[in-house]
C-alpha cells in the first residue's frame, strides 16, 4: 500500500484562537503586537487586518496609519506550542499518526484511513469542516510524500487532492519556498530566475548541491519521494490497535456496545493469529466536542475471549458520557503477552489455576471490587512467617520454593507482631489467658510449641515459640514467646488470627 500524508496549515494560528475566546473580535481587524528593538512589532494578523495591509513584521504604527481602526493584542510567544499540541491530540480522530510541523501545521500519515470517509476528498472535507466548525481557518493537502502535502498546501492553485504516483508532477508548478528551504536559498534561487520547481529540478545534481547546499538537496529528495522522510507522532502508536470511525455521531448505549464488539472481534482475530492475548486494554470514544471519554480493563491472564472481554468492558460502559455524540471509536491493546491454547487433560475435572474460568471470574470480580482487593501468594525463602510469603504478580507464576511448615497457619497474619500480656504456669506450658488491646481472653484449648528459629544469614532477633490457642468464645489466635523462658527478656506476641 502506497504511502499518503496529510498536511494541514492553520493560516491564522494565534489570531484564530483570540476569535475563538473572544467571538466579537470576529469581523474587526486585529493584530498581536510584541515589541523588538525599541519598536512595537505585528506578529500575527488576522484575515481581515492581512487583507487590509497589516502584514506580519510591519510596525505596528505604520500599520495603524494605513489602517487606523486596527486593534492590538498582546502576543503570547507561550500560546503557539502548547495549542498545536492540543490541537495534534485532538486530531487523532483522523488517524493514529500525527506530528506536529511547527510554527502553524501538523502532519498526518493517513495510510490506509481515507477509504474509511469514502475517499481522498470527503475525508479532505471533513477536516476542513471539523476546523472551521471550530473556529481555525485551514488550508489541507493529501500526496504520496510529506513534501508534496506541505507545499500544495500553502501554495497550491489547483486541487489539493494529488493523486496516488502524481506527487512528482504536482511539485513542478510550485514555488522554491514549497520545498521548505531557508529564505536565504529561496533569495539564490529567485535572483537566478528560478520560480518555479520545473525550472531546476532537472539539472544536474552535483550543481545543485554545490549552489544550494546539502540541507536543499535532502528537502528535494523528500517530496521527490527518493528519500525517506519519518514523523515523530505525539502518541507512540500501539501495536494493537483497531479504529471505528463513524458516518454519524452515536449517543446510545447500544451503539457504544455495538461499537465495542466490533472492535473485540477485530482486536482479538489479530491477537490469535499471534498466538498473544492483551492483560491491559483502554476504549477511547472521541466526541464531536473534542472531548475524548475512555476506560481500561485488565486481565489476570493474557485474554482474546471477546465474550469476556466485553463483559468486563460492559460494567463501566455506563460512566461513558456520549454528549451531542461520538464520532470515533479507538481500542488499544497496551500490554500483551504470549498467549498459547493448554490442552487440558481429558479425565480431570479441575483444571485448577490453569482452568480459565478462573482467571475469568477473577477478572469480573476484579472490574467490581478493583483488582487491588484481589492477592494470590507464594512461598518465598524467609523462615519468620511475616516473610515467609509474597505477592505474586499473575496466575501463571510458578513458585520458586515450597511451603517450609506443614503445621495450620493463620488466615490473617500481621505484618508486625504485636505485644500481649499472657500468663503461663510452668516452663513451655502454653498460656493460660491473654491481654490484647485491653481485652482478657480465657484460653480453653491449646496446641503447641512450634519452635521457629532466627534465620541465620539475617541473625535477626531470637528463635520463637509459637502456640495455636482457642479462648472461651471459640476464636482462634497464633500467638509465640520470644526467647527462652527462663530469660528475663522473653516477651509474648500475638502474630495471627486463624479462621
Amino acid at each position: 500500500m502506497a504511502k499518503r500524508f496529510v498536511s494541514i496549515w492553520f493560516r491564522h494560528l494565534t489570531t484564530d484562537w483570540f476569535t475563538v475566546r473572544q467571538p466579537e473580535l470576529k469581523d474587526v481587524p486585529f493584530v498581536l503586537r510584541a515589541p523588538s528593538r525599541g519598536r512595537m512589532l505585528i506578529m500575527a494578523s488576522n484575515e481581515i487586518a492581512e487583507r487590509k495591509g497589516a502584514k506580519v513584521g510591519m510596525a505596528l504604527a505604520d500599520a495603524r496609519a494605513v489602517l487606523p481602526e486596527l486593534q492590538a493584542l498582546d502576543y503570547k510567544p507561550e500560546l503557539i506550542d502548547d495549542l498545536l499540541k492540543r490541537i495534534a491530540e485532538w486530531s487523532i480522530r483522523f488517524t493514529p499518526v500525527v506530528a506536529l510541523d511547527p510554527p502553524d501545521g501538523i502532519l498526518l500519515d493517513v495510510t490506509g484511513c481515507s477509504h474509511l470517509w469514502g475517499g481522498d476528498e470527503s475525508y479532505l472535507n471533513d477536516i476542513v469542516n471539523k476546523f472551521n466548525s471550530h473556529g481555525y481557518g485551514v488550508s489541507v493537502a493529501i500526496a504520496d510524500t510529506i513534501g508534496v502535502a506541505w507545499g500544495v498546501a500553502r501554495f497550491g492553485k489547483q486541487s489539493h487532492v494529488v493523486p496516488e504516483d502524481m506527487h512528482f508532477n504536482a511539485l513542478l508548478p510550485l514555488p522554491p519556498q514549497a520545498l521548505r528551504v531557508e529564505p536565504v536559498v529561496v533569495d539564490r534561487l529567485h535572483k537566478l530566475g528560478l520560480r518555479q520547481v520545473k525550472q531546476f529540478i532537472n539539472m544536474p545534481r552535483a550543481s545543485l548541491r554545490r549552489r544550494f547546499g546539502q540541507h536543499f538537496m535532502m528537502r528535494l529528495n523528500q517530496a521527490i519521494g527518493l528519500d525517506i522522510e519519518v514523523l515523530e507522532p505525539i502518541e507512540p502508536i500501539e501495536p494493537y490497535q483497531e479504529r471505528l470511525p463513524c458516518m454519524e455521531p452515536i449517543s446510545t448505549l447500544t451503539g457504544i456496545e455495538i461499537a465495542l464488539n466490533k472492535l473485540l472481534e477485530a482486536l482479538c482475530f489479530r491477537l490469535r493469529e499471534d498466538q498473544k492475548g492483551l492483560r491491559t486494554a483502554i476504549f477511547k470514544c472521541y466526541r464531536i466536542d473534542g472531548k475524548v471519554e475512555q476506560i481500561t480493563i485488565g486481565t489476570h491472564r493474557p485474554s482474546h475471549y471477546v465474550k469476556h472481554l466485553f463483559k468486563l468492558f460492559e460494567n463501566k460502559l455506563s460512566t461513558i458520557e456520549p454528549a451531542l455524540g461520538i464520532e470515533l471509536f479507538v481500542l488499544e491493546a497496551p500490554k500483551v503477552e504470549d498467549h498459547l491454547s493448554q490442552q487440558e487433560a481429558m479425565w480431570e475435572e479441575t483444571g485448577r489455576l490453569e482452568d480459565p474460568r478462573i482467571s475469568e471470574l477473577i477478572d469480573r470480580i476484579a472490574g467490581k471490587v478493583g483488582s487491588e482487593a484481589i492477592h494470590r501468594y507464594l512461598p518465598d525463602e524467609h523462615y519468620w512467617p511475616e516473610r515467609s510469603f509474597k505477592l505474586a504478580t499473575s496466575l501463571d507464576e510458578k513458585p520458586t520454593t515450597t511451603w517450609r511448615s506443614d503445621k495450620p497457619r493463620p488466615l490473617q497474619i500481621l505484618k508486625i507482631p504485636e505485644r500481649i500480656e499472657v500468663t503461663a504456669p510452668i516452663p513451655d506450658y502454653p498460656p493460660m489467658l491473654f491481654i490484647y488491646k485491653g481485652k482478657r481472653h480465657a484460653i480453653v484449648k491449646a496446641d503447641g510449641p512450634e519452635r521457629i528459629e532466627q534465620e541465620w544469614w539475617l541473625q535477626q532477633g531470637q528463635h520463637r515459640d509459637y502456640y495455636r490457642v482457642e479462648d472461651e468464645e471459640g476464636s482462634r489466635y497464633w500467638l509465640f514467646r520470644l526467647g527462652h523462658y527462663h530469660d528475663k527478656t522473653y516477651q509474648w506476641f500475638i502474630h495471627g488470627f486463624f479462621a
